[in-house]
C-alpha cells in the first residue's frame, strides 16, 4: 500500500499510434512510472471518456477499448487487461457528492485509448486497479479544475489521480497529409506558441487566465478547435491544489502540431521533474 502522497498527473497521449510508435514520449511515460512507483489504484480522467453528469466505470475488470478507425491494424492486437476498481468507487462518489457534484456510479467496464495507450507505458504490467471517471466535456475549465479538487484527498490515500488527453490537439493539422504522415516534421509556430504559453500561466499559478485560455492564449482555437483533450489538465491541476505550481515534466511534438507535454501537480510535482 502507498504511505505518500502522490502528485496529479497529466499526460499527452496524442493519436492512438503512441501505442506503436512510442518515440520520445513513450520513451518518457516508461521512466515516469518507474518514478511514480505503485500506486494502490489510479483513477483516469480521458478525453475520450464523457458523459453528461460525472461517471464512475466501476466494472470489476477492464478491457482495451478500440474507440478509433482508419489507423493501423495492429492496434486492434494489443491488450491492456487492467483489473477494475468498484470498491474505490463509493469512495470517490462521496467525494463529489460532499462538493455538491452529482456522481453517478456504473457496474461497467471498459479503458479508452487515451488511457490504455498512455498505461501501457506507464505500469505495463496491468495489474494496478483503474476506476475511469467520465468528465462533462462542455463544462468550462473552471469547473473542470472545481472536479479535480474534489478529487485531491484520493491523493493520500494512494490513489493516483491520471488526466489524460493532449496539449495541443487539432487533427485536421496533424493528419492533413494521412494517416501515415511523418511523425518527425518540424513543429509549427503556433503549436509552440500555445504550449509556451501554457506553461508560462502555469508557472505562475495564473488560474485565471488558464482558465479562460481559449481568448487568452495565442492560437486557442486553433490549436484545440474542441477542449476536451486540455480539459484533463485542468481536473490533474485541480487535484493538485491552487497553491503548488504545475511542473512541466516532458515536453515534445509529433507529426508537427501535435504537442505531448506531460504535468505533475501537487506538492510532490517537483520531485518528479
Amino acid at each position: 500500500m502507498a504511505t505518500t502522497t502522490l502528485p496529479s498527473i497529466f499526460v499527452s497521449h496524442g493519436s492512438p499510434m503512441i501505442a506503436l510508435e512510442p518515440r520520445e514520449a513513450g520513451a518518457f511515460m516508461e521512466r515516469l512510472g518507474r518514478r511514480l512507483g505503485r500506486p494502490d489504484a489510479i483513477v483516469a480522467i480521458s478525453a475520450h471518456t464523457t458523459a453528461r453528469e460525472p461517471l464512475l466505470l466501476a466494472g470489476a475488470q477492464h478491457q482495451a477499448v478500440y474507440d478509433f478507425g482508419g489507423f493501423d491494424p495492429k492496434l486492434f492486437t494489443l491488450r491492456y487487461d487492467a483489473p477494475g476498481a468498484p470498491a474505490l468507487a463509493p469512495r470517490v462518489a462521496d467525494l463529489l457528492q460532499a462538493a455538491d457534484l452529482p456522481a453517478h456510479v456504473l457496474d461497467e467496464a471498459g479503458l479508452d485509448h487515451g488511457i490504455w495507450t498512455s498505461l501501457r507505458y506507464l505500469f505495463p504490467e496491468a495489474d494496478i486497479p483503474v476506476l475511469p471517471l467520465a468528465f462533462v466535456a462542455t463544462q468550462s475549465p473552471a469547473q473542470q479544475f472545481r472536479l479535480g479538487e474534489a478529487l485531491a484527498p484520493l491523493r493520500r490515500e494512494g490513489v493516483l489521480v491520471l488526466g489524460t488527453g493532449s496539449i495541443t490537439h487539432n487533427l485536421r493539422r496533424v493528419f492533413a497529409g494521412g494517416l501515415r504522415s511523418p511523425a518527425d516534421q518540424p513543429e509549427i509556430p503556433e503549436s509552440a506558441a500555445f504550449r509556451d504559453w501554457m506553461l508560462g500561466q502555469a508557472s505562475v499559478r495564473d488560474w485565471e487566465a488558464l482558465f479562460d485560455y481559449r481568448r487568452r492564449a495565442p492560437y486557442a482555437v486553433d490549436m484545440h478547435p474542441t477542449d476536451e483533450h486540455l480539459l484533463p489538465w485542468f481536473v490533474a491541476a485541480g487535484a493538485g491544489g491552487r497553491d503548488s505550481t504545475p511542473v512541466r515534466l516532458h515536453d515534445s511534438v509529433t507529426h508537427g502540431s501535435l504537442g505531448m507535454d506531460m504535468y505533475a501537480f501537487g506538492e510532490q510535482a517537483a520531485a518528479l521533474a
